[in-house]
């Protein structure tokens, strides 16, 4: 991790996604991308925040984006150089108008940033209140700049995947949904259960080596100290269970890459036409978030399994939260 952190102006071009210059058109936008500090719990935490160049003050929709294990910062934001389909949550936020905060993890046993989820048998992650970091950073973050508290989420990958599920648990009324890439929820957990229903969105691929899509040890090779997690199907049921939604029929996606070892399929659980839970399984996908643009090298393949071409995960989880929000039903 860089000793110095900075702060600088993102310079974003050719926006394609949702429709966004979809011509192909360059485009300049006036966002701001800043690394930033906050103390919390006697700790000093490092956060990005990406600032779209529409912000004025009508209050604005906001999404974490939550790194795997051992990820940093620096290549949440992809400014290293290498891939990372993460970044892209800020030109979709200048495209559709929105705040995006990367926060970091503490560092766990192996000194890399990891998150506090709710898994009681892993002990190789922080011990830090991760909740109450976010929590803070929330309300630092809405402190300075007019965010909608009706519209803010939380997405994470693997390790922030799990962070992002604790915080569904144990932090209802501030997220208006949540989104895991890579992880369900823990199989032994050190968090009170569930009780109350939010819009959960699941993408797991059914051969990724590091998360089972059938539940059981994590890491690869399988490591008892990593925990374990529920099946991806056995977390899907707990929280449609929780909302009382009933599965529609699931849809396959085209197979735009025919050479990305697999395809998509989204399935939708939904009580009286509002979506609670939707599971996109990538068969054939391994520990990574499906992207068209951001594509992981062979390998990071050889370690982590295939990464599908055929949609944009950060798109895909946009759709999802945008429909949630536009939704009505009972409860929320």
């Amino acid at each position: 991790m860089n000793a110095t952190r900075w702060a600088l102006t993102a310079t974003l071009t050719g926006l394609s996604l949702l429709g966004c210059a979809g011509d192909g058109a360059a485009t300049e936008p006036a966002g701001q991308l800043e690394i930033r500090t906050l103390t919390y719990d006697g700790q000093i935490r490092h956060y990005a925040l990406y600032v779209p160049g529409r912000e004025n003050d009508t209050p604005l929709p906001l999404v974490f984006s939550l790194h795997g294990g051992g990820v940093e910062l620096e290549d949440q934001i992809g400014i290293r150089g290498h891939k990372c389909p993460f970044k892209l949550w800020m030109e979709l936020a200048e495209c559709e108008g929105f705040y995006v905060v990367y926060p970091e993890g503490l560092p766990g046993v192996y000194g890399k940033p990891t998150w506090n989820d709710c898994r009681a048998d892993c002990t190789v992650s922080s011990s830090a209140d991760d909740v109450g970091f976010l929590l803070a950073l929330l309300d630092a973050v809405a402190a300075e700049h007019p965010v909608d508290r009706g519209r803010v989420y939380a997405s994470g990958m693997s390790n922030g995947g799990f962070m992002a599920l604790r915080l569904a648990v144990e932090a209802p009324d501030a997220f208006a949904a949540v989104a895991a890439i890579g992880a369900a929820m823990p199989a032994v957990s050190g968090c009170a259960a569930a009780s109350e229903p939010v819009p959960v969105l699941f993408m797991n691929g059914t051969a990724d080596p590091n998360m089972p899509y059938g539940g059981g040890t994590l890491g690869n090779p399988p490591k008892a100290s990593h925990g374990t997690a529920m099946s991806t199907p056995d977390s899907v049921r707990l929280w449609s269970e929780l909302a009382g939604a009933r599965a529609e029929a699931p849809v396959r996606y085209p197979d735009l890459d025919p050479d990305d070892g697999g395809t998509v399929t989204v399935r939708d659980y939904i009580v009286v036409g509002r979506v609670w839970v939707r599971l996109y399984t990538v068969g054939g996908g391994g520990h990574a978030a499906p992207s068209l643009r951001e594509r992981y090298s062979a390998l990071f393949e050889r370690y982590f399994g295939h990464q599908n071409h055929d949609i944009e995960a950060v798109e895909e989880i946009w759709r999802f939260f945008t429909r949630v929000n536009n939704d009505s039903g009972p409860g929320r």
